[in-house]
């Protein structure tokens, strides 16, 4: 079983749902089907399992949530990043929209 420590310090059970959950916040008006965000639940469940860890981060799921969702909707991603890196300004939408538009050359 994968285990979440969560910033309190806590742990609990790794939840695709919660993921799921999450991501579909962010993407609220956006072109995007459940049955994608179900698939990106998977990506996210699967990279974390991947590196044979009985426990990870929040900040490593959070990650892990980041590259499927950029890929998926770059508005979703947008609003994701800009609540799990803590934007303070639009210097930091200014940056993040830079670099979607380097990865895309």
């Amino acid at each position: 079983m994968l285990f979440v420590t969560k910033r309190s310090g806590g742990a609990e059970p790794f939840s695709r749902d919660k993921v799921i959950n999450g991501v579909r916040k962010a993407c609220q008006g956006r072109p995007v089907r459940e049955e994608d965000l179900k698939a990106l639940g998977q990506k996210v469940e699967e990279d974390l399992r991947s590196r044979g860890l009985a426990e990870v981060t929040s900040d490593e799921v959070g990650k892990a949530i980041l590259k499927p969702l950029r890929d998926l909707d770059e508005v979703a991603y947008l609003r994701f990043a800009s609540v799990y890196q803590d934007f303070s300004g639009l210097e930091d939408f200014q940056h993040a929209i830079d670099e979607l538009r380097s990865k895309e050359r």
